[in-house]
């Protein structure tokens, strides 16, 4: 009897020894820092912020060229060779270009040095100054990264613009900095041409691809990469290597409202958020392998590209259209990137990941039967053991679920998958538990800006929260400062609350040509220190773990006084499945709100079907009373669950069938919804709410 006591005993005692080694485990601590009073943490594992993790670096080109001489032999950029391209075209007569990709072919770290020096020599060559800039205008492309570190050696600061980027805002961008030379593709290459007359600076274009439109304006001059490449290796030139406070990027952010700004980046700051980001990913090294696809335009996938090669990895490019075996890109029965690469490390968006976890679902429930039940059933065991609720499912039992369920799961990004880290938006509790759950790996989930590096805070691979975004980064402070008109105070209880402010070497210099914003919202302290103040709003956990809770942007008084915040209210309803993407309306004179909801065409159609909703096309059936009362009905249960307040769940919605992406200007690069842009664009379908 004492034996079975003894068993029955064991797990309620490890489970309460987790519950409580949680609890006193610091991942922050208070510190005393200079500047506006608040309450301050920074990481409990270093008492100063990190600036470099490599002895005698100090730039990101010292860093490139130490890595390539330590792992000169070894692979480092991959790129899938092209098969197949056609265009296949639906009964509805709309036309997809799909594409058939083989194995990925590499450059060794020797070549791709040898590579980079090349081209750097080449754009001397062809008469760029140091003193001037260049524009990087294009997708995500091993040359992309090959031309960034061929301007880091010349000490040339590099513009960085996302390729989908609309005409007004490339053109401000390029404008504004004075650019001499654009590095693009043929596709970006066209976008300029229709803008040439529009460009005061430009003189030198230098197109990716080999096959382009020579003639296609006699205002530059157009060399092919290849060429320049060629140009330099016959006329080599040495280094010119920059300062670590010399600026390296200026980078024109995705513009949520407005126009962009450049934000200037110098070497030193982001190598701090390399050399932090490099203390904190468990074990990165040689053997792991990173599948680059998000725009190396935002600075999450800058940043993960220059610390892939210090750690002596392996980058392979991809695209999100051709991620999976089911992305739409991808002609059926052939492989995508992931599926070919099986890539070890991965950063993502959460909209990406959104689409990994409404993918998965999809197919779990078009299976239906036992198999559906079996993936349900493993799914709440395993939720019940990560709660700490249940013992059983840790060991023997979680090795046979992971065997029998999730291991077709993790086939989907290649299988071998043991870290991910989500930035550049909120994630929503629900996709952050389902993602770590059946990829078996954790999902480091950070927080940061443009204008801090991307350094500010990251959750920690032992920390199976959610909703939180973990401990400062190494690199940095964080700050809370009073925000007395939200009612966000540093002595709120039970945890100190107010507008999230970051200090350290990951700050960036401010805006390029925008003296008046930049003082506005940096700030160096009487120690030295710059600090920016984020227009979000948070509250430190116990353990020294920042939360995320209001953006003081978001926040609309409602005609009865109510505060409503839409940025929080917005990632709570975005988990239904009926949700593709969600913008929340606030009025100031109406007591209600109202929302513009993205359907989900599988999932309302599906329902459709099973209701038995006849309907010619999905804009018609987005048009229908019932599908609009489903869909608003999911809101307010979600809502409800979520427990938020009448006011805040929208009241009256308008269901519409087209996608809102960056080319049509209502999202950004990282997929951030453009509020309001698209209260422009919907003007009309948002005052029909209120009526």
């Amino acid at each position: 009897m004492t034996g079975y006591i003894v068993g029955a005993l064991v797990p309620i005692v490890f489970t309460l020894l987790l519950r409580s080694s949680k609890k006193v485990k610091k991942r922050g601590v208070p510190v005393d820092v200079g500047g506006e009073p608040g309450y301050t943490i920074r990481n409990s594992r270093f008492p100063s912020p990190v600036e470099t993790s490599w002895e005698g670096i100090s730039t990101l080109a010292e860093l490139f060229e130490q890595a390539c001489k330590q792992h000169a032999d070894k692979p480092l950029l991959g790129t899938r060779k092209m098969i197949l391209r056609e265009v296949e075209v639906t009964e509805d007569g709309r036309s997809f270009e799909k594409v058939h990709l083989g194995d990925y072919e590499w450059l060794t770290y020797g070549k791709t040095f040898e590579t980079v020096c090349d081209f750097a020599s080449g754009l001397v060559q062809l008469g760029h100054k140091r003193e001037e800039r260049v524009a990087i205008f294009a997708d995500t492309r091993e040359e992309w990264f090959i031309a960034l570190q061929s301007c880091f050696r010349l000490n040339v600061t590099v513009v960085t613009i996302y390729a989908s980027l609309g005409e007004e805002a490339l053109c401000h961008s390029l404008n504004e900095t004075e650019v001499t030379t654009v590095i693009c593709g043929n596709k970006e290459l066209k976008k300029l041409v229709n803008i040439s007359g529009q460009l005061d600076t430009v003189t030198r274009v230098i197109c990716m691809d080999d096959e382009f439109a020579s003639s296609a304006t006699s205002r530059w001059t157009i060399s092919s990469f290849a060429d320049v490449k060629s140009v330099g290796r016959a006329s080599p030139l040495d280094a010119d290597l920059p300062l670590s406070a010399d600026v390296a990027v200026i980078m024109y952010t995705s513009g949520s409202t407005g126009l962009p700004k450049g934000v200037m980046m110098t070497h030193g700051n982001v190598l701090a958020t390399v050399s932090a980001v490099m203390t904190i990913v468990p074990g990165l090294g040689s053997k792991d392998v990173y599948l680059a696809y998000l725009p190396l335009a935002h600075i999450l996938e800058l940043a993960a590209e220059n610390l892939i090669p210090a750690v002596g990895g392996i980058i392979g490019y991809g695209t999100p259209l051709t991620l999976t075996d089911t992305s739409n890109k991808i002609k059926r029965g052939t492989k995508g990137d992931a599926t070919v690469l099986s890539p070890t490390v991965m950063a993502a968006v959460p909209a990406i990941l959104d689409r990994v976890r409404d993918g998965v679902r999809k197919k779990v429930d078009a299976k239906g039967g036992l198999a559906k039940k079996l993936f349900d059933l493993a799914y709440s065991r395993r939720l019940s053991a990560i709660n700490g609720s249940w013992f059983g499912a840790w060991g023997l039992e979680k090795f046979l679920w992971d065997f029998l369920v999730f291991k077709k799961v993790r086939a989907v990004l290649g299988g071998r998958i043991r870290f991910l880290l989500s930035g550049g938006a909120p994630l929503s509790a629900d996709t952050q538990r389902f993602i770590n759950i059946c990829l078996g790996a954790p999902i480091g989930q950070g927080y940061g800006l443009t204008e801090t590096c991307a350094g500010a805070t990251f959750s920690e691979v032992d920390d199976t929260s959610i909703g939180r975004v973990g401990s400062p980064l190494p690199c940095s402070f964080v700050k809370l400062v009073d925000w007395p008109e939200g009612g966000y105070l540093i002595s709120d209880s039970p945890m100190p609350r107010g507008e999230i402010v970051v200090g350290g070497p990951s700050v960036t210099l401010g805006y390029f040509k925008n003296e008046e914003k930049t003082k506005e919202v940096y700030k160096v302290d009487e120690r030295g220190m710059r600090w920016f103040y984020t227009g979000d709003v948070g509250q430190f956990h116990a353990d020294g773990c920042l939360e995320i809770i209001d953006r003081k942007k978001d926040i609309v008084k409602l005609q009865h006084g109510e505060y409503v915040s839409l940025g929080k209210v917005e990632a709570a309803l975005s988990i239904s499945p009926y949700v593709d993407n969600i913008m929340l309306h606030a009025d100031p004179f109406h007591s209600y709100c109202v929302a513009l909801v993205v359907a989900s065409q599988h999932a309302v159609e599906d329902w459709a079907s099973k209701q038995g909703v006849a309907f010619t096309d999905f804009a018609e059936l987005c048009e229908k009373e019932e599908t609009i009362k489903e869909v608003l009905s999911s809101l307010v249960q979600i809502g409800k669950k979520a427990r938020l307040e009448k006011f805040e769940i929208p009241a009256k919605i308008k269901l519409l069938s087209t996608p809102w992406t960056p080319e049509s200007g209502l999202v950004t690069a990282a997929l951030k919804i453009k509020r309001e842009a698209i209260r422009k664009a919907f003007s009309e379908d948002l005052a029909k709410l209120y009526t």
